[in-house]
Protein backbone atom coordinates (compact mmCIF):
# COMPACT_ATOMS: atom_id res chain seq x y z
CA UNK A 1 0.00 0.00 0.00
CA UNK A 2 1.55 3.02 -1.24
CA UNK A 3 1.75 6.61 0.89
CA UNK A 4 -0.38 8.84 -1.54
CA UNK A 5 -3.02 5.99 -1.55
CA UNK A 6 -3.06 6.24 2.72
CA UNK A 7 -3.21 9.71 2.45
CA UNK A 8 -6.37 10.10 -0.35
CA UNK A 9 -8.27 7.96 2.42
CA UNK A 10 -7.47 9.95 5.30
CA UNK A 11 -8.64 13.37 3.23
CA UNK A 12 -11.90 11.44 1.93
CA UNK A 13 -12.80 10.79 5.40
CA UNK A 14 -11.80 14.27 7.10
CA UNK A 15 -13.38 15.45 4.19
CA UNK A 16 -16.58 13.07 4.50
CA UNK A 17 -17.17 13.79 8.62
CA UNK A 18 -16.76 18.02 8.02
CA UNK A 19 -19.30 17.27 5.10
CA UNK A 20 -21.54 15.37 7.49
CA UNK A 21 -21.59 17.29 10.57
CA UNK A 22 -21.11 21.10 8.73
CA UNK A 23 -25.11 21.45 8.59
CA UNK A 24 -25.68 20.87 12.12
CA UNK A 25 -22.34 22.79 13.52
CA UNK A 26 -23.39 25.67 10.99
CA UNK A 27 -27.10 25.57 12.19
CA UNK A 28 -25.80 25.87 16.07
CA UNK A 29 -23.53 28.32 15.11
CA UNK A 30 -26.36 30.67 13.63
CA UNK A 31 -28.45 30.41 16.22
CA UNK A 32 -25.92 30.92 19.03
CA UNK A 33 -24.89 34.44 17.33
CA UNK A 34 -28.26 35.29 16.92
CA UNK A 35 -29.00 34.63 21.14
CA UNK A 36 -25.96 36.36 21.77
CA UNK A 37 -26.79 39.40 19.55
CA UNK A 38 -30.47 38.79 21.30
CA UNK A 39 -28.95 38.89 24.89
CA UNK A 40 -26.14 42.11 24.31
CA UNK A 41 -29.08 43.90 22.73
CA UNK A 42 -30.95 43.43 25.73
CA UNK A 43 -28.40 42.92 28.06
CA UNK A 44 -30.03 39.45 29.51
CA UNK A 45 -26.78 38.18 30.90
CA UNK A 46 -28.23 34.29 30.93
CA UNK A 47 -25.28 31.52 30.46
CA UNK A 48 -27.58 29.13 29.99
CA UNK A 49 -30.03 30.81 27.32
CA UNK A 50 -28.20 29.30 24.40
CA UNK A 51 -28.29 25.86 25.78
CA UNK A 52 -31.93 24.72 24.53
CA UNK A 53 -32.35 26.59 21.49
CA UNK A 54 -29.14 24.53 19.88
CA UNK A 55 -30.06 21.31 20.66
CA UNK A 56 -33.36 21.68 19.66
CA UNK A 57 -31.86 23.65 16.39
CA UNK A 58 -29.59 20.75 15.61
CA UNK A 59 -32.27 18.24 16.25
CA UNK A 60 -33.89 19.90 13.78
CA UNK A 61 -31.30 19.55 11.42
CA UNK A 62 -30.20 16.27 12.11
CA UNK A 63 -34.02 15.24 11.33
CA UNK A 64 -34.26 17.48 7.97
CA UNK A 65 -30.04 16.27 7.08
CA UNK A 66 -30.58 12.80 8.23
CA UNK A 67 -31.58 10.99 4.98
CA UNK A 68 -28.35 12.69 3.22
CA UNK A 69 -26.09 12.02 6.06
CA UNK A 70 -26.78 8.52 6.06
CA UNK A 71 -26.85 8.25 1.93
CA UNK A 72 -22.85 10.04 2.08
CA UNK A 73 -21.85 7.99 4.97
CA UNK A 74 -22.79 4.88 2.94
CA UNK A 75 -21.31 5.90 0.02
CA UNK A 76 -18.34 6.60 1.34
CA UNK A 77 -18.26 3.01 3.53
CA UNK A 78 -18.99 1.30 0.42
CA UNK A 79 -15.95 2.83 -1.86
CA UNK A 80 -13.52 1.67 1.23
CA UNK A 81 -15.13 -1.77 1.26
CA UNK A 82 -15.39 -1.72 -2.53
CA UNK A 83 -11.36 -1.04 -2.69
CA UNK A 84 -10.42 -3.84 0.05
CA UNK A 85 -9.61 -6.28 -2.47
CA UNK A 86 -7.21 -4.40 -4.38
CA UNK A 87 -4.96 -3.87 -0.96
CA UNK A 88 -3.64 -7.18 -1.05
CA UNK A 89 0.30 -7.73 -1.14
Amino acid sequence: METQFVVDIARTSIYTVLMVSAPMLALALVVGLSISILQAITQIQEMTLTFIPKIVAVAVALVIFLPWMITTIVTFASNLIRIIPTLGG
